[in-house]
């Protein structure tokens, strides 16, 4: 007894499935798609929801950290603000201020936020220590528990500042805040300490909302709190949402496209399924008779049918959750949440449930075909045989053979009114698969689009920078998951042996002096501390007219002076604010008060960058100059001769290089192109798997043609001309369609890494872009066919004719 019941019934499903090996490849590629992109896409929803809320819940993590200002704001004021309706819960005041420590070796940190507290624990954010003890004294510091490594250990120490009589501080403990209310925690005492050396120091409270499930509601709460304090008592507020989205910034932005090409998968396999089991019964109805005549009952020829489904499409689905488990360790390898761990494999129960819901869907696909093949009659099914329908298409052969076009080919093109339904699943086939082409080319060159709009300085002909280009520190590492980024390990003689720099203002001079300048602006990209927001955050000061290296914006306008800074998407969230709304920067040790005058696009996730005047703080001093030179003016010879004014001073002068693209669009664009090519390998082999079986169906046919003098070029002709018009009209039907879910995508991704999406991101097909795709569903038609063509092409005529 086999699986499909008697051993009979087994023998007739492997036969077919052996017989028929075209068909065989098709469900099993078809699978394996729709199977790959599912578990792709399930794993990065799951790593997108998880462990965060589990660990937000635990720690009652706050739904609004704010930082007020304590000269307008007192503790009694600030401890009365828990009292609003609709705050659950608060904690504080805390003494909370920003100062960039300098670690054992001489490497100056980032800008980190330290909150005096006396224990971890509080009605709002309660801290969870992974090591250590929390502060007791003054001289004790907490620190994230990212910092923890070889260069920060239990019992090392870190100096406050850079200066010579910065204070030093012991590290006891370190800890981690799901909400991120704080890179490092002391005493109260400890943060007083350090506001006397000169530190601007904040009152930081920790509220929890009824209602703070949304933006809208966070900027209503919002709202409450600065009403309840005053004007300009409010700094700065930190959401609990942009924290979420942080711990699973990684996986967000992959999540909307690899489930677009999931949902074309999946249609696509249960189209090619029913059309290859549809395929299957009409070709093999005198068999099928046959099947019946010698005992088969309908629900055994039922079985037989679904079941050669089921096999390859069971091959198909145990090779594509494989690959969609290869496909996906790249991308939850960037999914490290706010509380140090990682996700690198695919939920198990992903592995699955995926598998379980291809297994039913491929079997419902099949199962409408083979319940035809069940209810047909022995006797009628054994005299039809395998002939169409007496008179099915005539009329389409007798119209499309007026037309001044060889007979061949009008007799190629009536052939897919022969078999109706199987030349709409042949076009549906091309459709889909030009669709997924148009998506994929209007995915990758919206991707090369953001490369390009997160690099303006490329666009400057030469920079000029105040120290020689081969003795500058490469960057640390970016953050990963939210968390401030970890110090690398840096040698006492790297530390020491500083390299020379040149005086700006010399360098600046040997710009002007240069003949072919156009224009230039100075720039210094630098940390500073935003009131409300934990860590530090990325800013570029810049001086003189910076629009020629302005970002894309999607509201306001760029810098045009002081008091004014432009930020992206995800710090208006962050920091629930608006254009127009006013934030406290601190540089060093300088602070100013910035009206927030535009909103940039920006997709460098939770590295927020912000861009302000370099008046604003006056000991900034660019480090670099971005130079356009005149029309005609070669950029290289310009950069030579600055060069040579700027390197005695301890500067440097270059052409700026093409700007690389960073590691997550490569992976993907990878990704989109390596998931086109199955899908539209796909179309192509439904698109083989239909021309073959009306080739064999219509062999004998051909084989009259043959016998009165139709030439083997003339059958290629033929068999290429039945697909042609299938091919128009599903490149015509695919190519609208691929361009609005692009335009669908699109948004979304940007939604999911928390910004909108600028036009020159969203309109990237031209005229001739689209006119070649819908092309390539006739290409695409063509090549499905052309070994079924070159088959009957060789096919001797004798043979043909002695084929039913």
């Amino acid at each position: 007894m086999s699986v499909f019941g008697n051993g009979a019934l087994g023998r007739v499903v492997r036969s077919g499935v052996g017989r028929r090996r075209v068909q065989t490849l098709v469900i099993a590629v078809a699978t394996m798609m729709a199977v790959a992109s599912a578990v792709v896409a399930g794993s990065l929803m799951v790593a997108a929801a998880a462990p965060f809320d589990h660990a937000f819940g635990q720690q009652r993590g706050a739904h609004i950290t704010a930082q007020f200002d304590p000269a307008k704001a007192s503790a009694a004021q600030l401890a009365g603000t828990g009292n609003l309706d609709g705050v659950t819960a608060s904690a504080g005041p805390y003494p909370s201020t920003a100062f960039r420590p300098v670690d054992r070796t001489g490497f100056q940190m980032p800008t980190l936020t330290l909150v005096g507290r006396s224990g971890p624990d509080g009605d709002v954010d309660r801290v969870e220590l992974k090591s250590g003890r929390w502060a007791q004294k003054p001289g004790e510091i907490v620190l994230g528990a990212s910092f923890e490594g070889p260069s920060f250990e239990i019992g090392s120490s870190l100096r406050t500042s850079d200066t010579a009589n910065a204070p030093t501080l012991s590290i006891v403990g370190f800890a981690v805040s799901a909400s991120r209310t704080a890179d490092a925690w002391a005493v109260p005492e400890q943060v007083d300490a350090l506001a006397a050396q000169g530190s601007p120091v904040t009152s930081q409270m920790l509220y929890r909302f009824d209602s703070a499930g949304t933006a809208r509601q966070i900027l209503a709460d919002r709202a409450k709190l600065a009403a309840a304090v005053g004007p300009g008592a409010m700094l700065g507020t930190q959401s609990w949402l942009d924290t979420k989205r942080a711990a699973d910034q990684g996986a967000a932005a992959t999540v909307p496209f690899v489930m677009a090409f999931g949902v074309l998968g999946i249609v696509m396999s249960v189209i090619i399924v029913s059309s290859v089991i549809s395929g299957a019964v009409g070709t093999s109805l005198r068999r099928i008779g046959i099947l019946k005549a010698i005992g088969f009952t309908p629900r055994e020829v039922v079985r037989a049918y679904v079941a050669q489904a089921l096999i390859p499409a069971g091959a198909g689905i145990a090779v594509g959750v494989v690959l969609g488990n290869v496909l996906a360790v790249p991308l939850l390898s960037d999914t490290e949440s706010v509380y140090g761990t990682v996700s690198l494999s695919v939920a198990w129960w992903v592995d699955v449930a995926v598998p379980a819901a291809a297994l039913l869907v491929v079997g419902l696909a099949a199962l409408v075909p083979a319940l035809r093949a069940g209810r047909l009659h022995t006797v009628e099914a054994i005299a039809v045989g395998r002939a169409p329908r007496t008179g099915r298409g005539q009329w389409a052969h007798r119209a499309l053979g007026r037309l001044p076009l060889p007979r061949p080919v009008t007799y190629g093109l009536a052939t897919p009114f022969t078999h109706p339904v199987r030349a709409l699943a042949m076009l549906l086939a091309v459709a889909f698969g030009t669709v997924a082409a148009t998506f994929a080319v209007g995915l990758t060159s919206s991707l090369s689009a953001v490369g390009s709009s997160q690099d303006p300085e490329s666009r400057a002909a030469v920079t000029v920078t105040t120290v020689r280009l081969n003795s500058m520190a490469p960057p640390p590492p970016p953050p990963v998951g939210g968390e401030a980024p970890s110090p690398s390990p840096v040698s006492s003689t790297a530390t020491t042996a500083r390299p020379k720099v040149a005086d700006p203002a010399k360098v600046r001079a040997a710009i002007k002096s240069v003949a072919g300048l156009k224009s230039y602006y100075g720039k210094l990209q630098t940390d500073v501390a935003v009131a409300g927001v934990s860590g530090s955050v990325q800013a570029s000061l810049y001086e003189g007219d910076s629009r020629a290296g302005s970002y894309d914006m999607l509201s306001g306008h760029w810098i045009t002076g002081r008091g004014q800074v432009v930020v992206p998407s995800r710090f208006l969230e962050r920091t629930s604010t608006k254009v127009g709304d006013t934030v406290r920067l601190t540089y060093e040790k300088e602070s100013a008060d910035l009206r927030i005058v535009g909103e940039t696009f920006d997709t460098s996730g939770n590295e927020l960058e912000i861009h302000a005047d370099m008046a604003d703080f006056p000991s900034a001093r660019p480090d670099t100059f971005l130079v356009d030179v005149d029309s005609g003016v070669s950029a290289d010879e310009y950069a030579q001769k600055v060069a040579a004014l700027v390197q005695p001073l301890g500067g440097d002068a270059t052409t700026v290089p093409p700007a690389d693209q960073k590691g997550v669009i490569l992976i993907m664009d990878a990704m989109a192109v390596l998931l086109t090519l199955m899908l539209v390998s796909v179309a192509g082999l439904g698109v083989l798997n239909s021309v073959v079986l009306d080739t064999r169906e219509r062999v004998h046919d051909l084989g009259v043609c043959k016998a009165i003098g139709m030439s083997p070029r003339q059958t290629v002709s033929l068999v290429l001309a039945s697909v042609a018009a299938i091919g128009v009209i599903g490149g015509l039907l695919g190519v609208p369609v691929g361009y609005l879910l692009h335009r669908l995508v699109m948004p979304v991704m940007g939604r999911a890494v928390g910004t909108s999406m600028p036009a020159s991101v969203i309109d990237v097909y031209g005229p001739g872009q689209l006119l070649l795709l819908g092309l390539g569903g006739v290409v695409l038609a063509m090549l499905g066919a052309l070994i079924p063509a070159s088959w009957a092409a060789r096919t001797r005529t004798a043979t043909a004719l002695r084929t039913e």
